[in-house]
């Protein structure tokens, strides 16, 4: 069986009180520096403040009814669902994680914790991105030899490092984590029953309370949702899950992640100051020494989902031109080769910083 995606069915379009999408989807404002030739190839932005759209804007060739690529902004997604069953007390954040493949007597992979899974430290032995490139674990798993069951792989590395010691930045350690939330969900092996499950929590707790309606999450071979790389949504709908980075609510004030959930996500991880769980943070550091994003321009509260190839979604506090506070979500969506990614990062930081203090004029 070839990865496999469930379809949408059904979904009829949300308008959610206190949250307006009514933009036209030609109007870029501030967002038109993402544009310039430089910062190619940007396909879609998006930019909301206080819940309300002020800015939106296409490339040519794409619109409202395209659904994008998440990447690996899919990684912030999965950890969302799983603080749903943390808080309803089904998982918890600092026991060994309930994988049975490690609990053998002896086995060292049963001192790994969910938080250290979370916060990419594990100490497995995952090579996101090596030489050659199309022998990386990530390319081999999702591409090559791992597609009938991503996490079956992933689980069975060995460690390389001490569980905790070490950030390592894996792809598979997400496919890890949405492995456990099917557990946690259904006892079946069946891959539709495993996948029906799965894509119906992440409805239930996360997607239809905020209004999202376009997503469309894939599946491996075995029915593990591929939850490091692969959900599919419209632009608006990326910017109603940025919402969620904000304050954990609805746009009707529901709270749909919880207020400490939300908090270690974006609290720094203890290997790594500029990654919390699953999230990017707008903080010095970084496992090379290079900041991923911009902390000599933003703010220290921004938080990010990161994507392969140029997909962020942002959230942030900034006084905007009239020096009130305002929260915002920037969402900028695209295919930029990694040798001109930097110059996309700084573009964007521009944008940001131009938001959290009064401009001129």
């Amino acid at each position: 069986m070839q990865i496999k995606s469930l379809l949408l069915a059904g979904a009829a379009v949300l308008m959610l009180a206190g949250t307006s999408w009514a933009l036209a989807a030609d109007d870029a404002g501030p967002l038109k520096p993402l544009f310039t030739p430089d910062q190619a190839e940007a396909r879609a932005a998006l930019l909301i403040e206080d819940g309300r759209v002020i800015a939106k804007h296409y490339a040519p060739g794409y619109s409202d009814a395209n659904r994008f690529i998440s990447w690996s902004m899919a990684k912030t997604i999965t950890a969302m669902l799983v603080g749903e069953l943390v808080t309803d007390g089904k998982l918890q954040l600092d026991a060994p994680a309930p994988i049975a493949e490690w609990q053998k007597p002896g086995d060292p992979r049963g001192k790994i914790t969910l938080r250290q899974l979370l916060n990419m430290a594990s100490g497995l032995d995952h090579t996101e991105v090596g030489e050659p490139v199309e022998k990386s674990d990530t390319n081999q798993v999702l591409f090559v030899t791992g597609t009938q069951g991503m996490a079956a792989r992933a689980i069975g590395q060995p460690l390389e490092a001490k569980p905790g010691e070490k950030f390592e930045y894996s792809s598979l350690t997400t496919i890890i984590l949405s492995e456990i939330i099917t557990r946690t969900l259904t006892d079946s092996r069946d891959p539709r029953v495993r996948a029906k499950a799965y894509r119906d929590f992440e409805y239930a707790r996360l997607f239809t309370p905020i209004g999202v309606t376009t997503a469309f999450p894939e599946f491996d071979g075995a029915g593990t949702q591929i939850g490091g790389s692969l959900i599919h949504m419209s632009l608006d709908d990326f910017g109603r899950i940025g919402g969620l980075l904000l304050d954990g609510k609805a746009p009707d004030g529901t709270q749909v992640i919880a207020p400490d959930w939300l908090a270690f996500m974006k609290s720094p991880s203890p290997t790594n100051a500029e990654y919390g769980g699953q999230t990017w943070l707008n903080l010095p550091g970084g496992a090379d020494g290079t900041p991923s994003l911009f902390p000599d321009k933003g703010p220290a509260n921004l938080v990010s989902m990161n994507g392969h190839l140029g997909q962020y979604v942002m959230a942030f506090d900034g006084n905007g031109t009239d020096a009130k506070v305002h929260h915002y979500v920037l969402v900028r969506l695209g295919k930029t080769q990694d040798t001109k990614l930097r110059g996309v990062i700084d573009r964007i930081g521009d944008v940001v910083n131009g938001l959290i203090k009064p401009m001129a004029g």
